[in-house]
Parts: structure tokens; sequence; C-alpha cells
């Protein structure tokens, strides 16, 4: 059983009971709370976190229904509309961009694929990509991080160079150099989730010493508090400490900068997409339609503006429910 300071928080409130030996009512009787309720009540309360999240539970909807999505609302991404498009400009026929009843976003200047389609397809590789590697950097920062607080001397000093030598690192370079000499597909899956696997590597390769300092500060903190001493002086093991007694009191930190790296990872994807070194084409994605918008901004506007605005719209809402959630679980917050 964990002894840590998240144990001892509690919020008193009261509720009138009756009391039945004796026939008494309007008592109150204290009824404590522990952390987790304390925060799920704070982020309740701030309605700016509550937007966020509400936006980034429908996208990851959206993300995953994308297919059947595009089959009642849209059309194959990869379907040309010809008929859609100026034969003299090569653009769509039609205002903003060609938005119609039959095609939502309207559609691409020169093929007329629907963009709303693929923009359905965008998210679900954006977000993939910025959840898997979110989940790799928080794994391998929690481990190297705790083992950095913890353990101390040799093992800490070579951990923190490491740390400090990637985050010195060009990760776009790196990214495209491997991108370069890899295959477009390899084992079972295609050239697009063979690209998204890379992707998910490399940015959380390299984003774990971000949280790994965070978890490494936090341990160097916890390592030498009350509850630590108490289970050491009981026999218990390293292990022990490590996974019952640390990992437990770091989970909120380690939550709230996992939430808040996710943005990160999808700028970071929709920056390779457009170097070309991303998802490749014809597959969708976010940077990948601003990289083929630039050739057309001046003319077809609405090209450009509609996965911007996604872009946009997605990492805020991520950032809102990040800042949000920090704020609840601090238990000095008021």
């Amino acid at each position: 059983m964990s002894l840590g300071p998240e144990a001892s928080i509690k919020e008193e409130s009261t509720a009138p009971v009756a009391d039945a030996a004796d026939g008494r009512g309007g008592e109150t009787a204290i009824a404590g709370r522990s952390l987790k309720q304390i925060a799920w009540r704070r982020l309740k309360r701030d309605k700016v976190a509550m937007a966020g999240a509400i936006v980034v539970i429908f996208l990851i909807v959206v993300a995953i229904l994308a297919p059947v999505l595009t089959k009642w609302f849209g059309h194959p991404i990869d379907e040309y509309h010809i008929d859609q498009i100026d034969p003299t400009f090569s653009t769509p026929i039609g205002k903003f961009g060609g938005i119609s009843r039959e095609f939502l976003f309207g559609v691409e200047p020169t093929s007329g694929r629907d963009v709303f389609s693929r923009i359905l397809y965008g998210a679900q590789t954006s977000l993939s990509v910025a959840f898997l590697s979110a989940v790799l950097s928080t794994i391998l920062g929690t481990i190297f991080g705790l083992a950095a607080g913890f353990l101390g001397g040799w093992v800490d000093a070579v951990i923190s160079r490491i740390m400090d030598f990637l985050l010195a690192f060009p990760q776009l370079l790196f990214a495209i150099a491997l991108v370069s000499v890899l295959p477009d597909s390899f084992l079972f899956f295609g050239d697009r989730w063979s690209r998204v696997f890379v992707l998910v590597g490399v940015i959380g390769f390299f984003g774990w010493p971000y949280i790994g300092r965070i978890v490494r500060g936090q341990t160097l903190s916890l390592r030498e508090r009350e509850f630590v001493e108490a289970s050491r002086s009981m026999g218990a093991r390293s292990g022990r400490i490590l996974f019952k007694e640390l990992l437990p009191n770091l989970a909120a930190p380690i939550l709230v900068y996992t939430t808040l790296i996710i943005p990160t990872n999808i700028l970071t994807e929709a920056a390779l997409s457009f170097l070309g070194v991303g998802i490749p084409p014809p597959n969708p994605s976010w940077g990948g339609m601003l990289s083929d918008a630039v050739t057309f901004y001046s003319i077809d506007p609405m090209y450009m503006i509609i996965p911007g605005g996604m872009i946009f719209i997605t990492v805020l809402a991520f950032n809102l429910f990040g800042d949000g959630l920090r704020d609840a679980l601090d238990p000095k917050a008021r």
C-alpha cells in the first residue's frame, strides 16, 4: 500500500444524513474526497478545458469513423472529379474552392479529389502519429527518468548526457536522412502505415528526453521523502519503491506532459509532410495538403485554409485541455 502524498490530500464536504439509531436528522457527516475526485471536480469547473476536451474527443471519433463518414458524406480519397475543375485555370468550379452539398469542403485544384474525405483520413494519420509517438516518448522518458533520479551516480550522469545530446540533435535533418534510405513499405504494411511507424519512431525517440527530465527531477525530490524512507526501513526492494511508491506519485505530471506533447507531435508530423518526408502521396496528410496548396493559395485560398484551420483547431484544443488538466491535478492550485 502506497504511503505517498496523494493519499493524504483530501477535500472535506458536508451532507445532511439521518441518524437511524435515535431518529435525529439534520446532522452532517464528513465525506473525504480522493485526489482523483478533487481533480475531476476542478476540471469540470474549467469550461475552457472541457471545451477543448470535447473537441479532442470529437476529432478522435471522426478519425476512427473516417471510412464510414467518407462513404456517407464524401467520395473515395483517390477518386478524380475532373468535371469539377475549370479546364482553363485548373481551379475548382464555383465559389470557395468548389464547396457544395456534394463536396462539403470543396475539391482539390487540378485533380478534383474530395477535400472532405482527405481531411478525415488526414486526421486519422496525424492523430495516429501524435498519440503513438507520445506513448513511446512517455514510456522511454519514464523508464530512463526514474532510473536516473532514483539510482543517481554514474547512471544519472550517463542518462543526463544522453538526454542533452538528443535535445541538441537536429531531429528534422535526421528524419529526412532516415526516410531517404528506408523503403516505402516494409513487412506487411502498406506505404502509408509503414511511413506512420517510421515517423512514430523518429518523433517518439527524440521526444522522450523532455519528459525524462521532468520525471528525473520529480524522482530526485520524491526519493528523499518520508514515505520512501519508511518503505526502505520496512525492507522494501528497489523495484517495489520505484513502481509502488514513486511511480504513482509521478502519474499526474506524466499524464499532463503526455497531453501537452501530443499537439507538438501533430505539428512535427505536419512539418515533415510539408517538407516531403512525411506521409507519401497520394496518401492524405494535413501537412501534405498544405504543401500542395502553396502553388494555388493565391487563386484557391480555401485549399490552404481548410487543412491549416484543422491543424490550428486540433493543436489549440489539445493545449487548452492539457493546461486545464495540469491545473486540475495541481494539489496547490485553488
